[in-house]
């Protein structure tokens, strides 16, 4: 039996999630698809088809980096460390 929660569907945070890392997503659907494109040329890959390859893995290095750039901006804090550490020790 589903649980009510996969009845409702994603929830906001998990879709915004999912719109959030869409283009690193797209980026290796699109290296998924230059692979198989070289895996099945019929007299084997030729110089475009790895240019897509590289093309495709340049674009899931770029959209990995903003992605990462997104989360650590997120988790810089907004007061200083130090005094928390302080009291700790």
């Amino acid at each position: 039996m589903k649980s009510l929660h996969e009845l409702s569907g994603p929830s906001d945070a998990e879709l915004a999630a999912i719109e959030l890392e869409w283009p690193l997503i797209e980026a290796e659907l699109d290296i998924v698809d230059a692979e198989i494109r070289l895996l099945t040329a019929p007299n084997g890959p030729t110089e475009l088809d790895w240019r897509r390859l590289r093309r495709a893995e340049h674009r899931r290095l770029n959209a990995l980096r903003d992605l990462l750039d997104l989360t650590a901006a997120n988790l810089i804090p907004a007061a200083p460390v130090a005094p928390v550490l302080a009291a700790v020790a």
